[in-house]
């Protein structure tokens, strides 16, 4: 009997198995199902922030598009001074029109590490100017979400105001009911000092639906499981992602083994996007047939439509 009473107890405070997530990649989508049996939900796609052609780039990212804006060109206070408000509002109204019921806004990826336009240091740990400080980044995020979202424009400016921020120029249609915002630091920051930190540039739980980390295995390297960790407990109350992850140029059937087993212990993993499905790339499973075969069979049969 006492047995049994333990092993009731441990049946309980083990973590129930996760329901399914949905699955996306980068670059092509059919040559990835073909290779995987995979069929992407997510398609991941970059541009520049307030760049150009914004839907005709949107149009091709069916059924659910995972857009990432890369603040090239800017800087993160004059984006949330107002300077780009006309791409924002342009961005509301596609997002808008979006027919599918789910659309991801992923707003300076990988924020703090130096090679993101947004990061507040230099390789070398430098501090890039106040213009790309993390207290701007933060507010710039938070511009890019209320205006992504949408509503009246009296109703904006007040959230608007409580950051000290400048006001919206019109109301905007609502978006909430398919926009998921998704902040992406990596787990540790790079360079790693304190002041890069993931936490650093968290722009709090009202301007945030999903958290995400991008996660690479790399060789001589391996992958950072530690710091997703951290980053997934961090933020108890959020849904969590990975955006990009992948093997970076060789065959590693252990660290797809090793997401699947993340994703089934971790319930709030909402997906997950494989970087890249591109023929060439030194991420393509094309090469890796291992691996190729650990995501056929463990990663695939995660997957669940939105």
């Amino acid at each position: 009997m006492r047995l049994a009473v333990v092993a009731l107890a441990s049946a309980l405070l083990a973590p129930a198995a996760h329901a399914g997530v949905i699955l996306g990649v980068h670059g092509n989508g059919s040559r990835f199902a073909a290779q995987t049996g995979q069929q992407s939900e997510i398609h991941l796609t970059f541009m520049t922030y307030g760049g150009g052609q914004l839907q005709k780039i949107v149009s091709t990212m069916g059924p659910v598009p995972l857009l990432a804006l890369n603040a090239s060109g800017t800087t993160s206070r004059a984006i949330a001074l107002g300077a780009t408000d006309r791409f924002l509002a342009e961005l509301n109204a596609t997002i808008a029109a979006w027919p599918g019921k789910l659309f991801y806004l992923r707003p300076f990826p990988e924020m703090n590490a130096y090679w993101s336009p947004s990061c507040a240091y230099t390789r070398s740990g430098a501090l890039r100017g106040a213009a790309y400080s993390s207290a701007w980044t933060r507010k710039a995020f938070a511009r890019i979400a209320i205006l992504a979202r949408g509503g009246p424009r009296d109703a904006l400016d007040t959230q608007l105001a409580k950051l000290g921020l400048p006001p919206a120029a019109a109301d905007l249609p609502v978006t909430t009911s398919k926009l998921r915002i998704v902040w992406n630091p990596q787990g540790f920051g790079n360079p790693d000092v304190p002041g890069n930190s993931a936490e650093a540039y968290y722009p709090g739980n009202a301007y945030v639906d999903v958290v995400g980390d991008d996660l690479y295995d790399m060789p001589g390297h391996g992958a950072t499981w530690p710091a997703a960790e951290q980053l997934y407990d961090a933020h108890p109350g959020k849904p969590f992602a990975f955006p990009e992850w992948g093997l970076w140029g060789f065959d590693d059937p252990a660290f797809v083994r090793a997401m699947a087993r993340f994703v089934r212990q971790h319930r709030r993993v909402e997906f997950i996007s494989y970087f890249s499905g591109r023929a060439g790339s030194v991420w393509d499973l094309a090469t890796k047939p291992a691996s190729r075969a650990a995501y056929r069979s463990l990663i695939t049969p995660l997957g669940i439509e939105p």
